[in-house]
């Protein structure tokens, strides 16, 4: 009885046996110099953003932002996380889809909350280059929806160590930047 319940467990994930494209890891954490550019007020602050890989397929992440509004004394703070799948496209190449929860703080009891699901390509371009291209979609009861996209890469100066950057530009032309050391395993 237990081989044919082991048997049967691993016959059900084969489906699920593909990994990462080769030079991609979904383990990391990431410090961020974060600046945000709206038709309204910008800001800028810091934050930190990772990913778990829990199946050569299935990644959970996070990030957190706290930004402060130019010009006055007030700041936010941006929360996300979410859970990921990714699968092989070709030997560099991984199909990725993404879901997440997302809340801002503005603080004095002013928040919204909502999700956000995407999707996009993610490469090894070079061996110490990587790109990734998404394209999203966020609503929440406090916010109205949006699509976005973002535009990502990595230069890395060793296989454990690198420098990471994002831009993710929403339907009306805001605009939000990252950069900042990234730690890969």
């Amino acid at each position: 009885m237990k081989r044919s319940l082991i048997a049967l467990t691993l016959a059900a994930a084969l489906p699920f046996a593909a990994s990462a494209a080769d030079g991609l890891s979904y383990n990391y954490v990431q410090g961020n110099y974060v600046t945000t550019k709206t038709d309204g007020a910008d800001a800028d602050g810091w934050g930190v953003n990772g990913s778990f890989a829990v199946h050569p397929n299935v990644h959970l992440f996070g990030s957190y932002a706290n930004q402060k509004i130019d010009g006055t004394r007030f700041d936010f703070d941006q929360w996300r996380v979410g859970a990921g799948y990714n699968a092989g496209l070709s030997a560099k190449t991984d199909f990725i889809a993404n879901v997440a929860y997302d809340k801002v703080d503005l603080g004095g009891g002013i928040e919204g909350d909502g999700y956000s699901a995407e999707a996009g390509v993610r490469a090894a371009l070079a061996p110490n280059f990587e790109g990734h291209a998404l394209l999203g979609y966020e609503d929440g009861d406090d916010f109205d929806g949006d699509v976005y996209a973002r535009l990502g890469a990595q230069v890395k100066f060793t296989p454990n160590w690198g420098v990471g950057a994002e831009v993710k530009v929403a339907n009306g032309g805001d605009a939000q930047w990252l950069v900042g050391p990234r730690l890969t395993w």
